[in-house]
């Protein structure tokens, strides 16, 4: 495969998952560079806005399998991992598989759960395995974790740990669609029985297993020039230095930028990076990951305006 194939594989899959979830085409972007640069994404929009159906035209578009965990207050760590139960029969323990062994994981309202239940992820999402009763068992390199969160209702709601937020490479926040594609949406709807209407099934596959590990091999493939490196350490190093910020990014959090920008170039059919697409990617990928100070909170101040005040206080390589 070459670039040239992968980047219109990638025109594919928008155009395909495009005809289920419209009006939403930077967060199609987005969760590719994700899902090509092996990580994870956070999802935050109010209820109506079509997160479910995004992650599943993702799963049906690549041909992946589709899990979902619906997070409550009462779910226990045993409700996403899986348990072993006794088989009288044959005198031993026999694992009974959770959600979470699946390629495109769906944790659905995640910050409704209690921590511990939150941290049943935690190794899942770093290493692509759980340990279950002492046993390491593989979810494969596919493994993708979508979260979702409603930011207009926190009653009963739990905070993510920032161990739990720096494991995802994006907080992506969807909006509700344009007022033209919106009411393209209701005319469609309107003109075909509930019964009748698209499914997940009939969405056509664009690529498979095998065709992502093509991919993601001609991605890892691609070798950020040492300016681009610098000017994505600055950044992140600027939100430890930035006087409204109490915790900055981690060297994780630089790591995923530069893995996004590979997949980004490799997607624009680029065998190299360009300041463009760290400038693209710096906001979604550290929104999530740095904590406010007093000063920011008192005055209003939120991490988007604050991050992208340090986008244009860092000078970009030429």
């Amino acid at each position: 495969m070459t670039l040239e194939t992968l980047s219109a594989r990638a025109d594919a899959l928008r155009a395909e998952i495009g005809k289920t979830v419209k009006g939403q085409e930077e967060i199609i972007d987005l969760l590719l560079v994700a899902l090509f640069a092996r990580g994870h994404v956070l999802l935050e929009g109010p209820p109506g806005t079509a997160k479910t159906l995004l992650a599943r035209s993702f799963a049906a578009a690549f041909d992946l399998e589709f899990g979902r965990i619906q997070f409550t207050p009462d779910l226990m760590p045993g409700d996403v991992l899986g348990t072993s139960i006794f088989n009288f029969q044959t005198n031993d323990f026999t694992l009974t598989k959770g959600p979470v062994f699946s390629q495109v994981l769906l944790a659905d309202e995640i910050n409704r759960a209690p921590p511990k239940s939150q941290a049943a992820l935690l190794q899942a999402m770093n290493e692509r395995m759980v340990s279950i009763d002492g046993t390491d068992h593989s979810l494969g390199d596919e493994f993708l974790v979508v979260a979702t969160q409603n930011p207009i209702e926190q009653q009963g709601t739990y905070p993510l740990p920032e161990a739990q937020l720096d494991r995802f490479l994006f907080k992506l926040v969807v909006d509700f669609p344009p007022q033209d594609i919106e009411m393209a949406i209701l005319q469609a709807h309107a003109a075909e029985p509930i019964e009748t209407r698209a499914t997940m099934d009939a969405q056509d596959k664009v690529m498979d297993a095998t065709i992502l590990a093509e991919c993601r091999t001609i991605i890892d493939g691609i070798i950020l020039q040492d300016d681009i490196l610098a000017y994505i350490l600055r950044l992140v190093r600027a939100t430890r230095e930035n006087n409204e910020i109490s915790y900055g990014a981690s060297t994780r959090a630089a790591d995923a930028i530069a893995s996004a920008a590979r997949a980004t170039a490799a997607l624009a059919g680029r065998d190299f990076a360009i300041p463009d697409d760290v400038k693209g990617l710096f906001v979604p990928a550290l929104r999530h990951r740095i904590v406010l100070g007093p000063t920011a909170e008192i005055e209003g101040r939120g991490p988007v305006q604050i991050l992208e005040n340090i986008l244009d206080q860092v000078e970009a390589p030429h």
